[in-house]
């Protein structure tokens, strides 16, 4: 398949980025693109480093906020909405599967869905600033990258519960090899270069990955769309957390 329509494919799906129009988007290669999403990682990334760049001149707490609410653009909130539906469900399902799963279908977010998001923003701009102070913004390229990379982990390895959801595709098309070197290649990449906080950034985005993967397990047998949301968010979040603990230190 072509890797530059595989590219838009998953851009289109996780960013409000603007791509040239597609056509009709086969359900294989839905699960093919899996294997580009660390790509996207890498795009946003670039993006984000580029718009602290240009807002140097600001206090590192104003660029931090300009960071995230283009952060927030670029993806059109769509992990932060499965974090709001997850947080509810998961307060509101009190340990039920079924009541669990409903409730990530109802449509209005509850208190618990906003402080989720609230407190997730909140921390994502504070570690952004640290890392700015510290001159270590690069970290914030890895986090990008580690979210979207964690998202292709978690499709590779856990089930999908939800039949005919939206990753249902993902999850049975998804290229296991390619996919896994994508993850690999392309973090490594983005960490490096970002030094001991890139590389701490990916230590604290795999420790909350494997604890997002057993909570889901654990409570739904697997993973849905909403889910699958709110790794991106809590791996991203961990990730700017670790680089910034390790950078201020």
């Amino acid at each position: 398949m072509n890797l530059l329509r595989l590219l838009l494919i998953a851009t289109a799906f996780l960013t409000r980025l603007p791509v040239p129009a597609l056509g009709r988007v086969s359900d294989r290669e839905s699960g093919a693109s899996l294997a580009t999403y660390p790509l996207v990682g890498a795009v946003i990334g670039a993006l984000l480093l580029l718009a602290a760049a240009l807002t140097q001149p600001l206090p590192s707490l104003l660029t931090a906020a300009v960071v995230v609410v283009l952060w927030t653009l670029i993806t059109g909130a769509l992990h932060l909405d499965g974090l709001a539906d997850s947080a509810d469900a998961w307060i509101g399902g009190m340990g039920d599967t079924a009541r669990t799963l409903a409730i990530m279908k109802e449509p209005s977010c509850g208190p618990i869905g906003v402080a989720a998001i609230a407190g997730v923003l909140l921390l994502k701009t504070a570690a952004v600033a640290a890392l700015l102070d510290a001159g270590a913004a690069l970290a914030i390229a890895t986090a990008a990258v580690a979210g979207r990379a964690g998202l292709t982990l978690l499709f590779l390895t856990t089930p999908y519960v939800r039949p005919s959801g939206i990753g249902e595709a993902l999850a049975y098309y998804g290229p296991p090899g390619a996919s896994l070197g994508s993850a690999a290649a392309v973090t490594l990449l983005a960490a490096l270069p970002a030094g001991w906080p890139g590389l701490a950034a990916l230590g604290a985005a795999a420790a909350m990955l494997i604890a997002a993967q057993h909570a889901m397990s654990r409570r739904l047998g697997g993973m849905t769309g909403d889910t699958a949301g709110a790794s991106v968010e809590l791996t991203e979040t961990a990730a700017l957390l670790g680089a910034a603990a390790l950078a201020a230190g």
